[in-house]
């Protein structure tokens, strides 16, 4: 990715190649979500694109979401031991403390991890920038009690790529006053 910011007019006018580039990691090894949306240019803000990715997970059917919960990593498993994560993952799991376990911890989670993904059949997904190892853990007991439906649409929920998308998508220093004010200030993307 390049570190220039673009305009909404420049996201606006990235080829498919390009956008998929740019937004295809938001959701975990799902470029397909940034590939539907690509043809709903243009965007007249930052956050018309966030709802738009959104709205693609929202209205897949409950096999497609679940097929998009399958693409995430198991919380502190293999791919986080082998140093495999994708750099984002990566520094989730830094942020949450999940690099750091116990043997104690890492054996809970482990057990509760696979009793979790036994039950639903896809990986427990939290907004681990948001929570740290204790939370985690309540979480993935808790939500064991939860329903199919209940679950695949927590889980959905929790993937939503808000910080990691902030992180990408930067607003300008005016973005603020434009939508008090009305101003021609840019929404302005990192990339």
């Amino acid at each position: 990715m390049a570190s220039k910011p673009l305009s909404i007019d420049e996201v606006n006018n990235l080829s498919y190649e390009q956008f998929v580039s740019v937004f295809g990691s938001l959701f975990e090894q799902s470029p397909l979500i940034a590939a539907g949306v690509w043809s709903h240019r243009p965007f007249k803000s930052r956050e018309s694109l966030y709802s738009a990715l959104c709205n693609i997970v929202d209205t897949l059917p409950r096999a497609g979401k679940e097929g998009l919960l399958r693409c995430y990593p198991d919380l502190a498993g293999q791919l986080a031991h082998q140093g495999t994560l994708t750099p984002e993952s990566t520094a989730e799991h830094r942020t949450a403390g999940l690099l750091e376990l116990t043997t104690a911890e890492q054996n809970e989670l482990d057990s509760l991890n696979e009793a979790y993904k036994q039950k639903f059949g896809f990986p427990f997904v939290i907004c681990a920038r948001e929570n740290k190892v204790a939370a985690i853990i309540a979480g993935l007991k808790s939500r064991q009690n939860h329903g199919a439906e209940e679950e695949v649409t927590e889980a959905i929920g929790q993937s939503r790529p808000q910080t990691q998308f902030t992180g990408v998508v930067a607003p300008c220093t005016s973005c603020s006053e434009q939508h008090r004010t009305g101003s021609g200030a840019k929404t302005t993307f990192r990339v």
